[in-house]
């Protein structure tokens, strides 16, 4: 007779849930400690006992911090705090949704990309008028002291739409709840410092859309990726 299989409840975490607890923890040691830019991160062992996990998930965790741009690896030397998330973050999504959340910026950066070059290739005159609308909705609102994320979010679905490929407006719908965390977040990090900052955010918006307007393929591909990087850093202090 086979043995009972163990109740749900009681199974295991999987190690992407384990990764992103490890990826909070380490996120609320730089800012507790707190640790400066450019402080040496505790030894993947020391990180390992402090939360209970094997090292291989604490080294997940600390190559996706490398790769949204908070720890920086150095070859033989370990993990060194390169950017401090900015302390507003924490009003806009739970530190156990952060790893999740900012892990769409590696989805966006190939799926938005992408669309942004399509949209500039296959736009038609009608959508073109679209996105230039959006545009202009999002220049008020950044410009006022609306929240600006839904007129934001907007922009860029139309842009997902412009591509004539269903499927990339289906695949960003997927990410809606966490992008919006995003560009809610980044709107009010980035009102919280000098005006100018809010200026680029929004000519970064101007320079895709001037590029999808001259079908400029290869430019609205690099706007769009740029703004996103950019994003992804304004999120820091």
């Amino acid at each position: 007779m086979a043995a009972d299989k163990p109740a749900a409840d009681h199974a295991a975490p999987a190690p992407g849930r384990l990764a992103d607890r490890a990826y909070a923890g380490i996120v609320q040691l730089i800012a507790d400690a707190p640790l400066a830019i450019g402080a040496r991160l505790p030894s993947e062992t020391a990180l390992a006992a402090s939360f209970g996990m094997s090292r291989t998930i604490v080294r997940e965790a600390l190559a996706r911090l490398a790769s949204d741009g908070i720890t920086q690896t150095r070859l033989g030397a370990g993990s060194y705090v390169k950017r401090r998330p900015s302390a507003r973050l924490g009003s806009h999504m739970p530190m156990d949704a952060l790893a999740t959340t900012l892990g769409t910026f590696e989805v966006r950066f190939v799926l938005e990309a992408e669309a942004a070059r399509l949209a500039a290739q296959r736009r038609s005159p009608q959508q073109l008028e679209a996105i230039e609308q959006a545009l202009e909705a999002l220049r008020a609102a950044l410009l006022s002291n609306a929240p600006a994320h839904a007129e934001d979010w907007q922009l860029h679905r139309l842009i997902a739409e412009a591509t004539a490929n269903a499927a990339f407006a289906q695949v960003l719908d997927q990410l809606q709840e966490q992008v919006m965390r995003i560009m809610h977040a980044g709107v009010d990090i980035s009102r919280a410092r000098p005006p100018e900052v809010i200026k680029v955010m929004m000519d970064e918006h101007d320079l895709i859309v001037e590029a999808i307007r001259a079908q400029d393929a290869d430019g609205a591909a690099l706007a769009m990726r740029w703004h996103l990087s950019q994003g992804r850093k304004r999120l820091m202090p």
